[in-house]
């Protein structure tokens, strides 16, 4: 027979668009519409409903910039719709129709609403693809509603990376962005809706199947058939009959061994990206608005959502919302996941701060919902620490989620499904779902990708399907449900069933009992610019860590020393508040410009809080007198100050720098540093072994200016081109002695840089204290440290413990491993010498191997220092910054992680003393075990609580013991509670023996 495929397939999408989709409303009656715009940021419904509303009309334009404009919107059903008895047409349904002017953008990216009863409950949200509701109506179909409309602009949906100034309210601007394009009753056929999904099903498939499958024929004659059964002049009339023709088609069952996808409805909202925070919070009431809506209509659908911070929201906002969200947890198809405050970056947030993650995420699902979340569900964050297996499981989770790994621009993971190895040895059974996206529309081209996509075929055949408008939150409609229902058991199809992740995870687990193995972090080989954009952001979040420990640690030992008050409730909202901006678009630095001033905002007033605390507790340990002394929040004895405790200590002082020659002279008898006239260092010698650090003709404290120019995602993104295109800022304008530090200054383009260079008595770490003035756009900048070491490894400080990456490029996977992150140091070492650099507030490094000019090879460490990307925030990092960098010469890793902490934790000086000294709450007899906090319990008792973590990266015996009056130890898990003991080997009222292993994580709970 002729081969007329091409021509049908063009009729059914002639059909579809002229026939079918305007056919789904028989009529529509326009309401009455008057407005309201609010002066200034968001209001509550109480003071929307009471202010003056006047008149507006369709075809209005309306909202400018990050405004809200509330519409109140009454009319009814017309009675031309109803029959003698009152009723509408068979196969009919009355809804609220709403087109608030509705872009090409994406869903969650532009203007959206929240419409409201007169009562003040949430109706439902309106988004573009999801702008109708029957629940508007009420019995005697009336409308009487309002409609809270955010004129949000779209940043940046189509991610053209185009500089915008829609990203702060400041240069936004006040003209109207959208235009009223529809507010209507409309009288929407079922059969042509439920029609029209067949089609766009069944269309899709024909997409997918192959060209001479039996099965795409049949399809593409049956489609035309139907075409042929519906009477153009009365598709209302004949949709049913078109629908009888397909019906034969949509009950053919899939095969006996297709994929089953486990369909879970998701919508990843980002707590804040292109989108303030204030605006995320309705974003979710809009997207929780939808789904409990949904669920009244569909008794198969079932939901998930991550955050305990958003479910916080609705609780503190939305009360009416939160009673229904909490009738469907309970019912088990409103599903929390993944028990954490939000969706963190997990490169960067320090070890202590990703332990709270869990511990305020799943304790507020424990106390609102009663639920012990299990699964770990990080769909979008941008690569995963390998310390990660190893935190979740001491937060209790089972199994762990993701998809971004997809993203991966050279190397594909093998396995979508298999157990993921943390440094420690610790497993987590892990899943990628092989759809590749988190917000998936189940169109047949998703449903069949994840099955032609799936690893693991021949061992499993069940993989999980997130489903749902996301980003900027919408959640899943009914025709994204309607396809699941049609695509249960579809020939041609994998097979498609509502879940739940935990239903998901069981299955999966059950027949793939011995899955593959991937050792070490899941490095995501795209958005290496995230280690660095956004300075201030990443140094807001670094003090904070570190200051939130001193303030915990100086608390509870004034608590327990002195009965001071531990002021518990604002610690717990001081974390949430750090938690939340670890989300993974704010501290990467990927989020307009709005977020990182109100996150700079934030992060002040959380040092200003915490200082207060720590100087009350300090004053309360110290008392007053005459003596002055020093405390080490740190977890290793500092200049004759213990570890974790108070004493007097003398002051330790940089030594001072002498003019030799053309250049300078820094010496303390351990290091020997040689400045040159450039303000570089030349030489850098470990005196007792005379080892020089500094390869012949090269230069540590380097400044390089690089092109920045990536390819896409201007602030996520530094790609490898960025090496061919380097200025060495090797020209000072000065350099001179001030006081006792070498100081030198630079100019370049339009910036200043200023940089002192101290070594003080002693020490082996030369110190680089870093002032620059930034004004230079679509540059990186980079510190460079040369090291005459031959290795072909670095290590990186990781979350409780480092990982070791290579240094070559053998691999594809080690070359596009070209920018990586650490927290507090760097470390490149041959057998019996090292050096470490450390840092302050900075995470991405690049570390790399180079012919030495006498053979061999040294590594050079570079530091990336700061960026100007023009997208999303067009000011990036522009101004003033200071950083701290140290240069630790014969540095063994305990070296390194003490001086990670030197340079985070400087000791503080109290003034006018009265006691002698505070003895440590807890002392450790290793000093390769660290303490990383110590606190009183969550739940309110006292107890003490004591984590530490085995740093070296190899097995190790402590005896942990503290000061006070204890009745006894237990270990426990992140969430303080008791746990089977894998490092206690004995112990006794005050005194824990502990055997770790390598980067193990212990928790000790300690009985007041």
């Amino acid at each position: 027979m002729h081969d007329r495929t091409a021509l049908i397939e063009m009729r059914i999408d002639r059909f579809v668009r002229e026939r079918l989709a305007p056919a789904v409303y028989r009529a529509r009656q326009p309401l009455d519409i008057s407005a309201w715009e609010a002066p200034g940021e968001p209001v509550t419904f109480a003071e929307a409903a009471a202010a003056e509303y006047r008149p507006f009309a369709v075809g209005t334009p309306w909202g400018r910039a990050w405004g809200t404009t509330w519409f109140a919107v009454s009319g009814e059903i017309p009675a031309a719709w109803r029959d003698a008895d009152g009723a509408l047409p068979d196969g009919t349904v009355a809804e609220l129709v709403i087109d608030l002017g509705f872009t090409a953008g994406q869903s969650g990216f532009q203007c959206e609403a929240l419409v409201w009863n007169r009562q003040g409950a949430p109706i439902k949200g309106v988004s573009p693809f999801n702008n109708a509701t029957s629940a508007a109506l009420d019995a005697d179909g009336r409308v009487d509603v309002l409609v809270e409309a955010a004129s949000n602009p779209d940043v940046g949906s189509l991610f053209t990376f185009e500089p915008t100034h829609l990203g702060d309210p400041a240069t936004a601007g006040d003209a109207p962005l959208y235009t009223l394009r529809d507010m209507s009753i409309g009288l929407r056929d079922l059969a042509v809706w439920e029609l029209l999904a067949d089609f766009r099903l069944l269309r899709g498939l024909i997409d997918e199947l192959d060209a001479t499958s039996a099965r795409r024929a049949t399809l593409v004659e049956a489609m035309d058939a139907a075409i042929d059964a519906v009477d153009p002049h009365d598709v209302a009339g004949t949709a049913q009959a078109g629908r009888d023709v397909l019906a034969p088609l949509l009950a053919a069952p899939a095969a006996s061994s297709a994929h089953v996808l486990h369909a879970v409805g998701h919508a990843h909202i980002d707590s804040a990206w292109l989108w303030p925070v204030r605006e995320t919070a309705r974003k979710v009431s809009r997207t929780f608005s939808n789904v409990l809506s949904l669920m009244d209509e569909d008794p198969e659908f079932v939901f998930t959502s991550s955050s305990a911070q958003q479910f916080a929201w609705m609780k503190q906002h939305y009360p009416a919302l939160w009673e229904r969200l909490k009738e469907r947890v309970a019912e088990g198809r409103f599903v929390p996941v993944g028990g954490m405050w939000v969706e963190s970056d997990t490169n960067m947030v320090g070890g202590e701060a990703m332990a709270r993650q869990f511990l305020e995420g799943k304790t507020f699902f424990q106390e609102e919902f009663g639920i012990d979340t299990e699964e770990v569900w990080l769909p979008d964050s941008f690569g995963y620490s390998g310390a990660l297996p190893q935190i979740m499981k001491a937060a209790g989770a089972r199994w762990f989620l993701t998809q971004k790994i997809s993203w991966n621009e050279t190397n594909r993971i093998p396995h979508h499904t298999f157990q993921w190895e943390g440094i420690d040895g610790s497993r987590i059974f892990t899943h990628f779902p092989p759809v590749d996206k988190y917000n998936s529309e189940v169109t047949a081209a998703d449903l069949a990708h994840a099955e032609r996509n799936f690893a693991d075929k021949g061992r499993a055949r069940t993989s999980l399907l997130p489903y749902g408008f996301g980003d900027g939150g919408g959640g899943p409609t009914r025709e994204m449900t309607a396809t699941i229902a049609r695509a249960h058991s579809l020939e041609g199809a994998p097979i498609v069933k509502h879940s739940t992740p935990r239903e998901f995870f069981e299955t999966a687990e059950a027949e793939y009992a011995d899955p593959a193995v991937w050792a070490g972090e899941l490095y995501l080989e795209f958005h290496r610019g995230t280690y660095t954009s956004q300075l201030r952001t990443k140094q807001g979040n670094r003090r904070s860590e570190h200051l939130l420990r001193e303030a915990e640690l100086w608390a509870a030992t004034a608590a327990v020393r002195t009965g001071a008050a531990y002021p518990a409730e604002a610690f717990r909202r001081l974390w949430q508040l750090v938690l939340l901006q670890q989300f993974h678009d704010i501290l990467p630095g990927t989020s307009i410009a709005w977020v990182h001033r109100d996150a700079e905002r934030n992060y002040a007033a959380i040092a200003t809080e915490l200082e207060q605390i720590i100087a009350d507790a300090l004053r309360a340990l110290a008392g007053e007198g005459d003596r002055t002394l020093v405390a080490n929040a740190a977890p290793h004895t500092r200049s004759g100050a213990p570890a974790l405790g108070i004493a007097a200590a003398p002051a330790v002082r940089d030594v001072a720098p002498r003019a030799e020659g053309a250049g300078f002279v820094l010496d303390n008898g351990v290091v020997h540093a040689v400045i040159d006239a450039r303000g570089l260092i030349i030489s850098l010698v470990e005196v007792a072994s005379g080892r020089e650090i500094v390869p012949e003709g090269q230069a540590a404290g380097l400044f390089q200016l690089f092109r920045d120019t990536p390819t896409q995602w201007d602030a996520w993104d530094i790609d490898e081109t960025y090496r061919r295109h380097v200025t060495p800022l090797d020209a000072a304008r000065a350099v001179r002695i001030d006081g006792d530090a070498v100081v030198v200054e630079r100019t370049f383009g339009d910036s200043h840089l200023t940089t002192r260079i101290a070594l003080a008595a002693g020490a082996r770490t030369v110190r680089l204290s870093i002032d620059v003035d930034w004004h230079e756009q679509q540059q990186l900048l980079k510190l460079a440290v040369p090291v005459d070491v031959h290795t072909d490894r670095a290590a990186s400080e990781i979350q409780f413990g480092h990982i070791t990456r290579p240094t070559h490029t053998n691999t594809s996977w080690d070359a596009a491993r070209f920018e990586t992150a650490a927290h507090r140091w760097v470390r490149v070492a041959e057998p019996g010498f090292g050096v470490a650099v450390t840092n302050d507030s900075t995470y991405g490094h690049d570390i790399t191997r180079h012919a030495r000019e006498a053979g061999g090879t040294y590594s050079l460490v570079r530091l990336s220092i700061i960026r100007g990307a023009l997208f999303p925030d067009p000011q990036q990092d522009q101004g003033a910054h200071h950083l701290e960098v140290g240069i630790v010469v014969g540095a063994e890793v305990e070296d390194a992680v003490v001086e990670g902490y030197r340079t985070n934790l400087p000791l503080r000086v109290i003034e006018g003393a009265g006691a002698e000294e505070v003895a440590p709450l807890v002392t450790v007899d290793d000093e390769g075990v660290v303490v990383e906090a110590v606190k009183l319990a969550h739940d309110g008792s006292g107890d003490v609580i004591v984590r530490l973590y085995e740093a070296r990266g190899r097995r190790a015996r402590a005896r942990v013991a503290v000061g006070f009056a204890a009745s006894g130890a237990v270990e426990t898990d992140l969430l303080e509670r008791p746990v089977a003991a894998a490092a206690v080997v004995d112990a006794d009222d005050t005194t824990v023996e502990l055997a770790l292993r390598p980067f193990q994580l212990v928790t000790l709970r300690f009985t007041r």
